[in-house]
């Protein structure tokens, strides 16, 4: 559905949004973030990475991806996976879209 890349990131991977997951595919394994919508309102629900893609950044990049997406599109974000909230505690530029 929607496409972006990364500026100064490396190794730049496939990345798009499809209904209910962010992916990345990589080696031929996708690592995704679960959402759903709700009105304004993007739930970040679970992510999952293939053991084969552990320690790559995969979850943090996963992260990101969501909250610059939710940022583009003006929706706040309520966060149940871990992985995002942990990742929002690392980078508080992105609390403001937390839901309180």
């Amino acid at each position: 559905m929607v496409a972006w890349g990364l500026v100064g990131r490396k190794p730049q991977t496939p990345q798009k949004v499809t209904t209910g997951r962010f992916e990345i595919e990589q080696d031929g394994e996708v690592a995704y973030l679960e959402y759903s919508m709700t009105g304004n309102v993007l739930e970040l629900i679970h992510t999952e990475v293939p053991n084969k893609l552990h320690g790559l950044g995969l979850a943090s990049l996963l992260a990101e991806n969501a909250l610059r997406w939710a940022r583009e599109n003006n929706f706040k974000v309520d966060v149940i996976c871990p992985l995002v909230l942990e990742y929002i505690g690392k980078h508080p530029e992105y609390s403001d879209l937390v839901l309180h």
